[in-house]
């Protein structure tokens, strides 16, 4: 099985932005010598407690301070801008790293109401254009002119980065299925119906320019540590960290597992957090490896992307660590596809 990493560029207690993306391009070379499979970098705007607001410029850095691992986007949010542009962007990382990058793509709006009117000119983004522009996005990755322009993306290249579909919902699934391309279900944002849209993806799969079969993913929270009961308190800070996310409230970092566990929760935050724990896997190696091979088997998938967001920062690489010893990366993925 193939294990991957989404990594979000949290800004933890004590560091800035500039120290989160330096600590997401030491997590890329430190999992890259581990042997995952992918890192996968994100796109949010206008928010303090995360630092990656532009993932291609983001994974042009990393491709090229990694050696094996594929570089991706966990995505580019498509509504916002051209497909052309997009196009020719990721053209050029094929062109620089062939065979290394993933496009993944999404219609979220990234951040608060008022992202996507400063994104999109003072204007709205018309999400019932997605699936045309995912459309043009492959043809023009693969060297086609969808609309007849006499126009193509450049460099042009014999091998094409593959479009991923990020999605949290059966809507989702059944687009990617209907285009015929990768799907990746965020299981960590949605922790219920993950199961039945990617049957749903699965089933309706049809063959595409890009593939001829169906090639799905499931991204989940994992904090991993040697203990379950260490595993547990750093947990707590992810914990809280997703309430204060629901409840709306500004944010300058990612709490401590010592600010979580000080917190005076309600009866009804205890009830969210426990609810919240369908969004992620805890515990020691042999704990999370049983039950993430269990999220994988009942996703029918041989792929599951991991995002820990613990503090310190030693103890996120030491997660990572644990669980690649737990399956043995280093001995079982020495190759890339």
């Amino acid at each position: 099985m193939k294990l991957s990493v989404l990594d979000q560029s949290p800004i933890l207690t004590g560091t800035d932005p500039k120290e989160a993306l330096q600590q997401t391009t030491e997590l890329a070379k430190w999992t890259d010598k581990l042997g995952y499979h992918r890192f996968w970098v994100s796109e949010h705007h206008s928010t303090s407690s995360l630092a990656g607001s532009a993932p291609e410029i983001l994974a042009a850095h990393l491709a090229a301070h990694t050696k094996n691992i594929r570089i991706g986007t966990g995505g580019v949010l498509l509504p916002h801008y051209s497909s052309y542009k997009v196009a020719e962007a990721f053209r050029i990382l094929e062109t620089l790293h062939p065979d290394r990058i993933d496009l993944g793509v999404g219609r979220a709006p990234g951040g608060m109401p008022n992202v996507n009117l400063a994104l999109n000119r003072g204007k709205l983004p018309s999400i019932e254009d997605y699936p045309s522009q995912v459309e043009e996005l492959m043809a023009y990755l693969h060297g086609h002119d969808p609309h007849g322009m006499d126009i193509y993306a450049t460099p042009k290249g014999e091998t094409a980065p593959p479009v991923w579909m990020l999605g949290s919902s059966g809507t989702s699934a059944r687009l990617a299925a209907d285009l015929g391309v990768s799907y990746s279900f965020a299981h960590f944002i949605n922790g219920r119906g993950g199961i039945r849209a990617m049957d749903r993806y699965q089933d309706y799969f049809t063959t595409s320019m890009q593939q001829s079969s169906p090639a799905g993913n499931v991204s989940v929270f994992v904090v991993c540590a040697e203990t379950d009961e260490y595993a547990e308190y750093l947990a707590a800070s992810l914990d809280l960290a997703l309430l204060q996310i629901e409840q709306g409230g500004k944010r300058t970092h990612f709490p401590t597992p010592d600010e979580a566990l000080n917190h005076k929760y309600t009866l009804f935050e205890e009830e969210r957090i426990q609810d919240n724990r369908n969004r992620m896997i805890v515990g020691s190696a042999d704990k999370v490896k049983e039950e993430i091979e269990q999220l994988a088997e009942s996703y029918n998938v041989d792929e599951v992307i991991v995002n820990t967001i613990v503090t310190p920062f030693e103890d996120r690489l030491r997660s990572y660590e644990l669980l690649a010893d737990a399956f043995q990366l280093s001995h079982s993925q020495t190759t890339m596809t």
